[in-house]
């Protein structure tokens, strides 16, 4: 009696990596680093590493990736589902279910003893389009605080539109927060908060504290690094990611996304950014007990 068995089909991880390093060669925000990313993704494909599931590989790619430069924006990304094929569709998709799971990205506002609000902003600063509305509610309620607590802990990155929106809240005049140096064309893109936002602003003197973790990371970072170097708010928690490189995604394979660092962030007042280093925290503390330090501090500023 004869069985007869299935073919087995085998993952070929060759085109994923000769497609990825295309993509990082022709779009990394640096150059002379991409050139070493693709020879460590040749070498070590060459090698015969890389002879896994798209689990697997997208983990050890994402290590390889990030060992050169420890650049936490650069990975290859494995969604247990198919995802769609159009650019950056897939972390779209996945951002509007988190939008739509966290009240617009605006999960908590509350007002705490001695008039001091706390309004959080997590998981990310969503796309300008969706989130405007649920912002401009929050710091409208927010606005007759004495004092605000803007928790970002949870803040894993997001639309720097959105995150200049926030700053019209937080700031009486329109004000240059950061510029943008494209690889593309070389070109370079400011950032302004807006002369005018919907509802109330929260203002520009009242005593402002941002909280941050150390998950606190890109978009959540930028509105942080803002705010400090503006002089504007007190730092309280723990240091951030480090994460300042703007990137854009692609599909390499139904389950595998790429994201790839596009650009980088120059703030006005350091002449740097983050990246690397994180947002340091003006007062640290750990992140647990963020929310209470900062209240702490803004009931004594209040009460001097």
């Amino acid at each position: 009696m004869t069985t007869l068995t299935q073919p087995q089909t085998t993952f070929a991880a060759a085109p994923v990596i000769d497609e990825l390093t295309r993509l990082v060669t022709e779009h990394y925000v640096f150059p002379e680093v991409a050139e070493q990313i693709v020879t460590l993704l040749h070498r070590r494909l060459a090698e015969g590493a890389y002879q896994v599931d798209p689990a697997e590989l997208g983990a050890l790619v994402t290590a390889d990736l990030q060992s050169v430069n420890q650049d936490g924006h650069l990975r290859l990304k494995h969604y247990p589902e198919v995802i769609p094929s159009e650019q950056g569709a897939a972390t779209l998709a996945a951002m509007r279910r988190k939008f739509d799971d966290s009240m617009g990205g605006v999960p908590r506002i509350e007002l705490l003893a001695g008039g001091v609000a706390v309004l959080e902003i997590a998981p990310a600063v969503f796309p300008l389009a969706w989130a405007a509305e649920p912002i401009s509610a929050a710091f409208t309620l927010a606005s007759r605080a004495e004092a605000l607590i803007l928790d970002l802990r949870g803040n894993l990155g997001g639309d720097p539109d959105t995150v200049a929106f926030v700053c019209g809240y937080l700031l009486d005049e329109r004000t240059h927060l950061n510029t943008m140096l494209w690889r593309e064309g070389d070109r370079r893109e400011q950032s302004w908060s807006p002369v005018h936002v919907p509802g109330a602003r929260f203002g520009g003197s009242k005593p402002l504290y941002v909280l941050t973790s150390g998950r606190t990371f890109s978009g959540g970072e930028e509105l942080s690094y803002n705010l400090q170097q503006l002089g504007r708010a007190v730092i309280v928690g723990e240091r951030t990611g480090g994460g300042a490189h703007p990137r854009e995604s692609w599909t390499l394979h139904p389950h595998l996304e790429a994201h790839i660092p596009v650009g980088r962030s120059v703030n006005p007042v350091s002449g740097t950014n983050w990246e690397g280093t994180g947002v340091q925290p003006d007062v640290p503390c750990a992140a647990d007990d963020a929310l209470d330090r900062a209240h702490a501090l803004a009931q004594a500023r209040l009460a001097g």
